[in-house]
C-alpha cells in the first residue's frame, strides 16, 4: 500500500488543545496517550496515511514503539535531552519529500520551523476534525458490513 503523506502528531501539545484529552491528561497520562493512539489509528487506517506520534521522553534514548504491530503507525519517545518539537523537525528535516510531510500541533514557533522546511502545518483542532471524519467512515463501513451479513443470514 502506497501512502501518500506522514502525520507527525506532538502529542503533549494536540493532548492540551482538546478538552476531552485536557481532561484525561490531568487523571492519567499514559491513558490519554492511548486514548490519542486509538484516535488516530482511525485516521491512519482509513487515509492510508503514516502517523509518527512524538512524546517527550525521560530515558537516555530514544524509544519506537508499533502499538499495532505495523511499522506504519509509530510511537516514538523522545530521549530527555531532546524535545517533541526537536525530534519532529529533525525526521522532516530528514523527510526524502518533506511537503509530504505534515506536523499536528499548535505550537506557532514549531509551526514557522516546519512550514519554512517544505511541510504542512495542521492546527490541532483540523486535526480533531480529520479523525472523527475517519471514526464516522469506519462506523460507517462496519455498519454496512453488518447489514449485508444480517440479509445474507436472512436469505440463508
Amino acid at each position: 500500500m502506497a501512502f501518500e503523506k506522514h502525520l507527525f502528531v506532538d502529542a503533549a501539545n494536540v493532548l492540551h488543545a482538546w478538552p476531552e484529552s485536557r481532561a484525561l491528561l490531568k487523571r492519567d497520562r499514559w491513558a490519554a496517550r492511548s486514548w490519542l493512539v486509538q484516535r488516530l489509528s482511525a485516521l491512519h487506517d482509513s487515509e492510508s496515511v503514516l502517523v509518527t506520534v512524538v512524546i517527550d521522553g525521560r530515558g537516555d534514548e530514544i524509544v519506537i514503539e508499533h502499538p499495532s504491530k505495523q511499522a506504519t503507525l509509530t510511537i516514538v519517545h523522545t530521549p530527555s535531552s531532546l524535545t517533541a518539537d526537536d525530534v519532529i523537525e529533525q525526521m522532516v528535516a530528514r523527510s526524502p519529500d518533506p511537503a509530504r510531510c505534515e506536523v499536528a500541533t499548535d505550537d506557532q514557533a514549531e509551526r514557522d520551523t516546519i512550514e519554512a522546511t517544505g511541510a504542512v502545518w495542521v492546527p490541532a483542532a483540523d486535526l480533531l476534525v480529520r479523525i472523527e471524519r475517519s471514526e464516522h467512515r469506519i462506523n460507517a463501513k462496519v455498519a454496512s458490513i453488518n447489514r449485508a451479513n444480517r440479509q445474507n443470514w436472512r436469505n440463508r
